[in-house]
């Protein structure tokens, strides 16, 4: 076999996996262990290749969080096929661009929504299975009758193992398309920064359908041979009740904002040793009640769906609020045209970096500098120890509680809604969730719109993370003299 063939799985699950471990921790305190995971992502293996795929067919998957979902991301990635998981709260709309973009051969989703797609599916010759919550589903059935034995199928380094979608200010989705290596240099990469054993315990509270939650945190804890409590989403109590139990918890910065408010807080955390934060900035005032209430300083690290993690704060040295750390090992970061105060566009390489867009030839190329570097479209500056500090992002994107919200694709549902001359969508700072969507409106002269209206208008067709938290009327939108709008102003003005 060739140094660069490897498979992801047999990395994640490696056939001298400690079998009574328990890999998967469930809420109510069963387990499954790295036996019965093996056994059970061969089994949906099988019955993915029964279904139709082959190596380099891609997996569309739109499921609720599970242990079934985490044996079928393995299982897909153990018939050598492509993962794309997507956020649940995507409406039909959403999903039907996403179906003809990916050409899947197997769609795999949750049993009340199979009808959503199965006209569209028909049409492409496309096979769709079911997997809910609870595990049963045609996916299940099939996967009963299956053996539960099968040989990993062999991948080079450079092969896709993974396609996540991240929208651009356009509006239109891109599919990062993510290898067997970069994921598997990422994960390393972690496991040695944070000094991850197979002692570690995970409370899991993130979605699976998010590069935080699924390559982080489920990646990293499987190489370790580590264990993960499973909660199927961030609650508050169920995330205090879970920690005696566990060393780590990853989470963005709304968790700890959340868990602030328990007066239990200090006891509760005793057994941790590793506080987590990404996918959103954190404001200084969290580290700092956090450090006073619990002891521990919370590690705030930095990545990117094309790039996954890119840095991290130290466990062994500072941990600067405000900065995201040095670069991982093996990552390089730069800043380029920094400006009198070493402030300019963060770019950078690595084995982590992905090979480009899915389908998009000219967005690849735009996205990466001559020398290969890619441009993260992040603002930030470089100290003298070599943390970066991101000071800012080029283009608007909104991230609220950890999830990207990009205005262009709100804009443009507003701006089709009769009675909208035109739209501007922002984001302003908020405790709880890193930022809050607003919706700037401006109507036409004989509009009668009301809030309530537009709102129902977005509701039916984005999903709830990118709805705005309040919609501003003007009469006119600020404008520069190149006649583009003026985000800045309307944050500054505060007009939410």
């Amino acid at each position: 076999m060739s140094p660069t063939d490897v498979n992801l799985f047999t990395e994640l699950i490696p056939q001298d996996a400690p079998s009574s471990k328990a890999a998967l921790i469930l809420p109510d305190g069963g387990s499954i262990g790295y036996d019965e995971l093996d056994a059970l992502s061969g089994r949906y293996a099988n019955a993915l290749e029964a279904a139709g795929l082959r190596p380099g067919d891609r997996v569309l998957t739109i499921v609720e969080k599970s242990v079934n979902a985490v044996a079928q991301y393995l299982a897909t990635l153990r018939a050598g096929g492509v993962y794309i998981p997507l956020n649940t709260a995507y409406t039909q709309p959403e999903l039907e661009y996403f179906i003809t973009d990916a050409a899947p051969t197997v769609i795999v989703i949750d049993s009340a929504r199979a009808q959503e797609v199965a006209e569209l599916s028909e049409h492409h010759a496309i096979r769709v299975l079911t997997l809910d919550g609870d595990g049963s589903g045609s996916l299940e059935l099939d996967a009963l009758a299956a053996d539960p034995s099968h040989a990993p199928v062999v991948r080079g380094l450079d092969d896709i193992a993974a396609v996540l979608y991240t929208s651009g200010t356009t509006g239109r989705s891109k599919g990062a398309m993510l290898s067997h290596g970069n994921l598997l240099a990422n994960a390393r990469a972690l496991q040695q920064t944070w000094d991850y054993t197979e002692d570690d315990v995970l409370v899991h509270a993130l979605p699976l359908f998010h590069t935080h939650g699924l390559f982080v945190g489920i990646n990293v804890s499987l190489l370790s041979q580590a264990s993960v409590i499973l909660l199927p989403r961030f609650d508050a109590d169920a995330v205090a009740e879970s920690l005696p139990r566990a060393s780590v918890l990853m989470g963005v910065p709304t968790y700890y904002t959340r868990l602030l408010r328990r007066d239990d807080l200090d006891t509760l955390s005793e057994s941790v040793r590793l506080f987590i934060s990404g996918s959103a900035p954190m404001l200084s005032a969290t580290h700092r009640e956090w450090r006073e209430r619990t002891g521990h300083e919370i590690v705030e690290r930095y990545g990117m769906t094309e790039t996954t993690m890119l840095t991290s704060n130290p466990l062994d040295g500072a941990r600067r609020p405000g900065t995201v750390g040095p670069p991982l090992p093996g990552v390089r970061v730069r800043i380029a045209a920094p400006d009198e105060n070493g402030i300019g566009m963060i770019e950078v390489s690595g084995p982590n970096v992905f090979s480009g867009y899915w389908g998009m030839p000219e967005k690849t190329a735009e996205a990466f500098a001559a020398d290969g570097f890619f441009i993260t479209g992040d603002l930030g500056r470089i100290d003298e120890d070599g943390y970066v500090q991101i000071v800012g992002r080029e283009k608007d994107l909104v991230i609220r509680g950890g999830y990207n919200v990009y205005p262009k694709e709100i804009e443009t549902v507003i701006d089709a809604l009769e009675g909208v001359a035109e739209s501007a969508v922002f984001g302003i700072p908020d405790a709880d969730l890193g930022e809050r969507v607003i919706a700037a409106v401006v109507l036409e002269q004989a509009s009668s719109l009301e809030h309530e209206q537009i709102a129902a208008h977005v509701a039916e067709r984005l999903a709830p993370y990118k709805r705005p938290s309040d919609y501003v009327f003007m009469p006119a939108l600020p404008r520069n003299i190149m006649g583009k709008v003026q985000k800045s102003v309307l944050r500054d003005v505060g007009v939410a």
